[in-house]
């Protein structure tokens, strides 16, 4: 009994639900914005280096004979040198660059030279912002737990909200970087809070369909991030397109209800009371004083001594449990960092790079709706192991591909995209009903946390592409092959008990012994001791098993 039993009285997606959830999957679009922009915020267009004799408005392009004369060819790559010039016979590191603005008229690539010896400041900008989401999620989901989850949403958006434009005015490069982390830190207080108070007010019977279909609007706006770039040719004009729509969530604060679940667990019973009504209301049943008193008492529970001292420590203490925890940590981590990189890698895949970043969007739908019809039928094991194994496999194809097949690199790429994107919404599931009850949200934020070493790290491999292309892809594509190949070890959860003790997190997935088995393992242990020196006492393990 408690308040699971009042939601099927309220209906499990009433109408209050409905339209409360709608408005909450819409900032999800907004977070995809500061999430994703970059790769269109820090394009990096072709260049080379501005000779003594240019202006810095000079044409990109210029004959082959004064390319011969005037830079070095670099025969590894096939092309000329981009950092170097030829000055009177000696070459030298070029300090100033002149950049082709047909596809990008202006990122702040362009405007802070962020291209060769200073190329790792892009990538060390993007890995700085995942530290942002990083800390986001810890101190944002700490706050919302203690402090509410409805104020830690609009603190998060008002602070979004400001130091999106204020990145928009940044004059140099580590001030727009600071800026970035903290919207980067906010994008966890604004998604990630609202879908806590989403799903904490969805019957269990929708909650896969509910979650699934949220993330689906981060899907919409990594696709609408490539619309405002084709349109929005100055960095800074798109900085600031991206971060107003912000404002509009703004009026939330008159619709958007705190988390019924969390005002009960503060003991706010009258608060909570005062939330079911009005949901009640809206969804036209009826629930009396006495039903509510009833139910939302019984949801005061005893703390158990066991509860109160498990720690995430624990679950190192045990080698079943060690090892499954290991390798969904590690799935956390390829997950993320392949997902991540291939989102902002499709500048080095060739052909158009707005087309690419669509369709690098667009796969995640059917991807999420893959998992809507399969991961109740076919189990979880199932779909992650084989969703990575995919994944993995096509990425390492993209190697045996000729450079100018840019079609088939891209297919390559985005059948890998689907695929980690089903695996990254399996993820969060299978990992909630791996880990023991008592230390459920320990184990699940340790996770997260190991997703965010990935995106972290995403960035840097992706610009391993200077020194050859398709690495940064084979670097994704191992390391999701090896996570799919470990996941194999772990067991099912469909349709399973879950663990609640650290006892049941240990004995869970382990083969259990039928009982004609457990029989003759005591009769053959019995015929061994008897011929070996005519023991008749019982083996000191043969009580327990049977």
């Amino acid at each position: 009994m408690g308040y699971d039993d009042i939601i099927p009285l309220l209906g499990d997606f009433g109408r209050y639900q409905r339209k409360i959830y709608i408005l909450l999957c819409l900032p999800a679009i907004i977070c995809a914005f500061h999430k994703l922009s970059t790769v269109f915020l820090q394009a990096r267009p072709d260049f080379r280096c501005q000779l003594p004799h240019e202006y810095s408005n000079a044409s990109f392009f210029l004959e082959t004979s004064i390319m011969n004369s005037s830079y070095p060819f670099n025969h590894k790559q096939q092309k000329y040198s981009s950092c170097e010039s030829i000055r009177n016979g000696t070459i030298v590191t070029c300090d100033k660059y002149i950049y082709d603005k047909s596809r990008y008229e202006s990122t702040t690539v362009i405007e802070w030279n962020l291209v060769c010896n200073r190329a790792y400041l892009s990538a060390t900008g993007d890995s700085l912002f995942m530290v942002g989401v990083m800390l986001g999620s810890i101190g944002f989901g700490h706050l919302s737990d203690k402090l509410g989850r409805k104020l830690v949403f609009f603190t998060s958006l008002v602070i979004q909200v400001i130091f999106g434009l204020i990145a928009a005015v940044a004059p140099e490069f580590w001030t727009f970087t600071l800026t970035r982390a903290i919207i980067g830190a906010t994008t966890s207080g604004v998604f990630l809070v609202a879908y806590v108070i989403a799903m904490e007010m969805v019957g269990p019977s929708k909650r896969t369909i509910a979650g699934t279909i949220l993330q689906m609007f981060f899907s919409i706006g990594y696709m609408l991030t490539a619309l405002f770039a084709y349109y929005i040719h100055n960095w800074r004009h798109l900085q600031i397109a991206i971060t107003l729509p912000g404002v509009a969530f703004f009026c939330y604060w008159w619709f958007i209800p705190e988390s019924t679940r969390w005002l009960i667990t503060k003991n706010r019973i009258n608060e909570a009371k005062n939330c079911i009504k009005i949901a009640a209301k809206t969804n036209k049943v009826t629930i009396s004083d006495e039903q509510l008193d009833t139910l939302l008492l019984s949801d005061i529970k005893p703390v158990n001594k066991e509860d109160k001292e498990a720690t995430i420590l624990d679950i190192f203490r045990h080698s079943n449990l060690r090892k499954r925890s290991l390798i969904i940590f590690f799935d956390w981590f390829a997950n993320s960092l392949t997902y991540y990189g291939l989102s902002w890698n499709t500048n080095n895949l060739g052909g158009n790079d707005y087309l690419n970043f669509v369709v690098s969007g667009a796969v995640e739908i059917p991807a999420y709706t893959f998992l809507i019809f399969t991961l109740n039928r076919w189990g979880r094991k199932i779909i992650l192991c084989g969703c990575m194994l995919t994944a993995g496999a096509a990425l390492l194809l993209t190697v045996a591909v000729p450079t100018e097949q840019h079609w088939l690199i891209v297919t390559l790429a985005m059948v890998s995209k689907f695929a980690i994107t089903a695996s990254y919404g399996t993820i969060y599931i299978f990992s909630v009903e791996q880990f023991p009850t008592i230390i459920r949200n320990a184990g699940l934020g340790a996770g997260s946390t190991s997703a965010r070493v990935g995106s972290v790290l995403a960035p840097i491999i992706n610009i391993m592409a200077e020194f050859w292309t398709p690495l940064p892809l084979i670097v994704y594509g191992c390391l999701t092959l090896a996570a799919g190949c470990l996941s194999l070890v772990l067991p099912e959860t469909l349709n399973q008990e879950l663990p609640e003790t650290i006892e049941d997190g240990e004995n869970f997935g382990k083969k259990k012994k039928l009982p004609e088995e457990v029989s003759l393992k005591c009769d053959e242990d019995k015929n061994e001791k008897i011929q070996n020196g005519g023991v008749h006492s019982k083996h000191p393990t043969e009580t327990n098993e049977v």
